[in-house]
């Protein structure tokens, strides 16, 4: 079982953190993974893409993702910039920052914003939906949360982990698959 993923975010929400957070929660389940940042030059606002490759057996693999079995949407807006219909497979699933869902895919949604803002997790007036995303993530995907949470404690110490580690259980709680 091999599952790639790619992980949209704007810089500044998380997404290279999240997408590590997330292959440490793999490794502490028992599988293999590797998360590969991409992204031009660094700048708060710019598309950030990150890949996340999950498997039951070691990776060999060490490109980018062109098509995913899993895409993880940090902010609606980036459904403007990016047609994510052109990184799916066929049975690929989407998983949003959102309100609600999108008709005709497999969609998973949370209000990770809210979230975030909820335990003032705010840079520069932006609600920071990495850790929020990365227990939505988990959950989708099958990981335990006990996993993503250790994961979190690792990147982050003090009152941030707690904080961080928060946002993960309500995400991991609260995220549902979409009906159209």
């Amino acid at each position: 079982m091999l599952k790639e993923g790619i992980i949209l975010c704007f810089g500044g929400q998380g997404g290279v953190t999240a997408g590590r957070i997330l292959a440490l929660a793999c490794v502490k389940d028992g599988l293999y993974a590797q998360a590969i940042p991409h992204f031009g030059a660094e700048r708060r606002g710019a598309l950030v893409k990150n890949y996340l490759r999950i498997s039951d057996k070691p990776i060999r693999r060490h490109s980018s993702v062109k098509k995913g079995d899993f895409i993880v949407v940090f902010a609606e807006r980036i459904l403007e910039i990016v047609n994510v219909n052109e990184l799916l497979k066929d049975d690929s699933v989407l998983i949003l920052n959102s309100k609600k869902g999108i008709d005709d895919l497999k969609c998973y949604y949370v209000d990770a914003s809210e979230i975030a803002l909820s335990l003032n997790l705010v840079s520069a007036g932006w609600p920071i939906v990495n850790t929020a995303m990365a227990g939505a993530t988990a959950k989708a995907l099958g990981l335990t949360l006990d996993s993503v949470i250790e994961s979190v404690r690792e990147f982050f110490k003090g009152k941030l982990a707690e904080i961080n580690s928060k946002a993960v259980e309500i995400a991991y709680r609260e995220v549902k698959e979409w009906s159209s």
